[in-house]
């Protein structure tokens, strides 16, 4: 009996998917990126819906993103260019891999946004910016002490506070401006973890909803699943009752766990909470929230994450967060970024229009050091990425390619050896001096070394993040027509201990001896196989 009811269920769900794609409703697939977008606060103002993620060490960096649907959404802006706190964010003895921007809390009040960050590192102070266009240029409003995994709220009666920390979840006031914390004002533990919670313990973000207090919290007891807590009070200052609102496996992969709660214009509410998927990075689903009994439950009827769902209003145009590029435009396309802050004086659209031209500026060994490194996500369940590279302006000792870019990356160089050139694949791992990002090593392995013919080159990449894969397969073209296949496939990986990030195209550009030479890149081909 209980499989037919579930048989019967599932038929009424593709139905009712089925009539809402041909009215023009948007239905959503899980996840709705799959892409590394971690650590996702969203909030609505009218009919259009907010969400920021962490981007770490690449610049710009605090993307704002934006949908009409919750289904189609696009980068709008970066929070910031770049970040200076230390010259590790310039390569400058040192790194920030994994550090930089990390879980940011976004908020609307008062005809402004804000966004509250506090980077894993020295000096360990928090940022907070502000907009009236969430597209436009944000503006910074003040530094004060760190606040890890921090979540802005505003209350009603004018008081500003920020729920922060791992373990106990702690509570502070700050200034009505937002200028300091406030001198006097509340400090104290506001939710200590009881005896279940022997793990993780942090990722707040607080609301205030029918007159109650609700914190969601990211739970990983010892030998437990992953899981998503939710805090409740009567009063901001406690005491706290708690209640698990989402465990779920999903898709073939982990439990789900972190992330926000929101609701839209029309009264219904919705979670974003987000899913480590290996290679890809953490990606974020969108799950139905219902009040039962004064508490956010996510998920279905069951309580599990939903394959598929109804958006909200009227299914908007494609959007997307990964692009192709040709590079005919005057300004850089919003879906790129740079790994650490740019050398803006080494990159050029204008140098050969059509073209994105990197120079070299500095001598390094490895791609890990090497400035003005630029990429994009990569997405699942399978994607594929092809550049066209100009490698003519290429100085003696250079290296240039394109690769699937993290702590274990693999790559398509080449490599200019007094005006011979060849082509390498390559696996390449970082290794950092104990407790730091400061690079101590870097593994190299060649695994093909053929001559190059010529000084075009057209390599690709087709990445499977499928359930069991996360495969990545690359090739190489003379001509654009005829390719030859690297062997063997490249195993990519998700490694927190060192970039903390999902596998990225990168196409890169360094000098082993003297800096001055450059590449042209033509273009960026991607596509995106999305069944």
């Amino acid at each position: 009996m209980k499989k037919i009811l579930t048989m019967a269920l599932s038929l009424s769900l593709a139905a009712a998917s089925l009539a809402a794609a041909e009215s023009g409703v948007p239905v959503i697939e899980n996840p709705v990126l799959w892409a590394d977008v971690p650590d996702p606060d969203v909030i609505s103002v009218g009919d259009d819906f907010y969400m920021v993620s962490t981007t770490m060490h690449l610049m710009p960096g605090c993307p704002i993103m934006h949908s009409r649907d919750l289904k189609n959404w696009e980068v709008i802006s970066y929070v910031f260019d770049s970040l200076d706190d230390t010259p590790f964010y310039d390569m400058d003895g040192g790194t920030v891999y994994g550090k930089g921007q990390w879980a940011t809390s976004l908020r609307y009040h008062d005809g402004k946004f804000y966004v509250l960050f506090s980077p894993n590192d020295n000096p360990y102070r928090s940022y907070i910016y502000s907009a009236t266009d969430p597209a436009g240029k944000w503006e910074l409003v003040s530094r004060m002490q760190h606040f890890h995994d921090s979540s802005f709220l505003f209350d009603d009666d004018g008081k500003v506070y920020v729920f922060y920390g791992g373990g106990d979840i702690r509570l502070r006031e700050l200034n009505p401006d937002l200028s300091d914390v406030k001198e006097g004002g509340v400090d104290m533990v506001a939710i200590h973890p009881d005896s279940t919670e022997t793990g993780l313990h942090e990722g707040s973000r607080a609301i205030k909803h029918n007159g109650k207090y609700y914190v969601l919290v990211i739970s990983w007891p010892a030998g437990q699943p992953r899981r998503q807590l939710c805090y409740r009070a009567d009063n901001i200052t406690g005491p706290y009752e708690k209640k698990v609102i989402l465990e779920s496996t999903f898709g073939g992969f982990p439990y789900v766990g972190q992330g926000a709660i929101f609701d839209d214009s029309e009264g219904n509410w919705w979670g974003m909470i987000f899913q480590d998927r290996g290679g890809v990075g953490r990606v974020p689903t969108l799950n139905p929230c219902r009040w039962i009994d004064g508490w956010p439950i996510l998920g279905d009827e069951n309580g599990n994450v939903p394959a598929t769902l109804t958006g909200f209003g009227k299914e908007t145009a494609s959007k997307a967060i990964v692009t192709s590029d040709d590079f005919n435009s005057n300004e850089l396309g919003m879906n790129w970024e740079w790994n650490h802050n740019p050398k803006n004086g080494a990159w050029s659209l204008a140098a050969r229009p059509g073209y994105l031209r990197l120079y070299t500026s500095k001598v390094v060994d490895n791609m890990y050091e090497a400035p003005n490194t630029i990429g994009q996500r990569m997405e699942g369940p399978e994607c594929t990425g092809t550049v066209k590279l100009d490698l003519s302006g290429m100085a003696d000792g250079d290296v240039a390619g394109f690769g699937a870019f993290n702590g274990h990356s693999a790559l398509v160089s080449v490599r200019n050896d007094n005006g011979v050139k060849s082509i390498v694949y390559h696996k390449s791992v970082v290794n950092f001096k104990k407790d730091s990002k400061v690079i101590d090593t870097v593994d190299n392995e060649d695994l093909v070394v053929v001559p190059l013919k010529g000084d075009e080159i057209y390599i690709r990449i087709n990445a499977d993040f499928r359930p069991g894969q996360d495969m990545a397969h690359f090739s190489y073209s003379p001509d654009g027509k005829t390719w030859a296949d690297f062997a063997p496939d490249f195993k990519m990986r998700y490694d927190w201990s060192r970039l903390f990030m999902g596998t990225r195209f990168a196409i890169y550009n360094y000098a082993t001896k003297q800096p001055g030479g450059h590449i042209d890149v033509d273009y960026f081909a991607y596509d995106r196989l999305t069944k």
